[in-house]
Formats: structure tokens, sequence, C-alpha cells
């Protein structure tokens, strides 16, 4: 008489017959981020030095305060992409941590893939590149779009894009306006 082997499953998911998410797509989010933000931080500084004026030239009501905010130094740049860091990878820990199902990591992942989209469309209306645009369709949008599958088949829906979409100017915002503030404090100190 032979004795059957039991045999664990390697993801819990696999006994019940779903599809199992690929680790890729939790970390791939904090990696997919960090290639298109090292664009950014390489791009973003210099862009808007050069930006602006032809902005202002072309839509001349805008108020001045308007533009004195789009120029950024390369300090706010690194200190806002430092903490952009901080909640991509608590994003992404998060959606790793329960494999997916975190509504926080999939608002993220929803967010960042309309994110590469937006920048595209930036790019469009300006006529030229602006930062990010590179690795939008070649990074951004693909990592995005695999991600989201892999979810769907699992049985995870994708968070609401209107949320996503939302969220995105408050996230971007946010870290904008305390990178300035932080390295404000900082040239004054010096």
């Amino acid at each position: 008489m032979t004795r059957a082997r039991h045999r664990t499953p390697a993801h819990p998911a696999a006994s019940a017959g779903t599809h199992v998410v690929p680790t890729g797509v939790y970390w791939g989010l904090f990696a997919a981020w960090a290639v298109n933000d090292a664009e950014e931080l390489l791009t973003m500084a210099p862009w808007s030095r050069s930006a602006v004026p032809r902005l202002k030239a072309r839509f001349p009501r805008v108020p001045d305060a308007m533009w004195s905010r789009m120029e950024v130094t390369q300090p706010q740049v690194n200190t806002a992409i430092g903490l952009m860091a901080l909640l991509m990878a608590a994003a992404a820990a998060d959606g790793a941590r329960t494999q997916g199902r975190s509504a926080f990591f999939r608002t993220v992942l929803t967010g960042f893939g309309l994110h590469g989209v937006a920048h595209v469309a930036q790019s469009a209306a300006y006529h030229g590149p602006t930062p990010g645009v590179a690795t939008s369709p070649t990074v951004v949008i693909p990592y995005s779009l695999w991600a989201l599958s892999h979810l769907r088949r699992a049985g995870l829906p994708p968070a609401s894009r209107a949320l996503g979409l939302a969220l995105l100017p408050v996230a971007t915002g946010t870290v904008h306006t305390l990178a300035r503030r932080l390295t404000r404090t900082t040239r004054q100190a010096a």
C-alpha cells in the first residue's frame, strides 16, 4: 500500500485554484516608481527653470504666484522625491503584506498608472518633453497594466480610477509643499 504524499501549496491562493499574484506586482510598484522618479530627479529642476518663462508668455493671465510655485530647485526636487519614496515603499510593503488585498496598495497602484498617463498628457499640452515622460510609456504604464491584470485575475479589482486620480494631485502637492518648507528651513538655518 502506497502512502499519498501531502504537499503544502507554496501560496495560499494556489490551494483554492485562484491566480497567484507574483511578488513583482507588489515590489514592482516601488521599482517602477524609482525608475520614473530617477528621470524626474535629473530633469525636473532644469525643466522648470526653462519652462516657466515659456509658459508665462503663453498664458499671461496666470498669476505670478502660480509660476513661482512651479519653479523648483534641485534640493526641493530631492526632498520631494525622498518623501514620495516613503509613500511608495509603504504602499508596496502593504501590497506584499496583504497579497494585494490592501486598498491602500491598489489605490496607489491605480494612481501611479494614471500619473503615467498624466505625464504623457502634460507633454502633449506643453508641446514638448516634460519630466517623467520618457519612462511613463516605457515603464510606468506597462508595469501598471501588468500589475492590475494580475490583481484582476486573482479576483482583486483595481481601486476606483476617480479616487486614484483625485489623490494624485493631493499626494504630489503635499510632498512638494513639504519639500519647499523643509528646504526653506534648511536654507534659513545655513
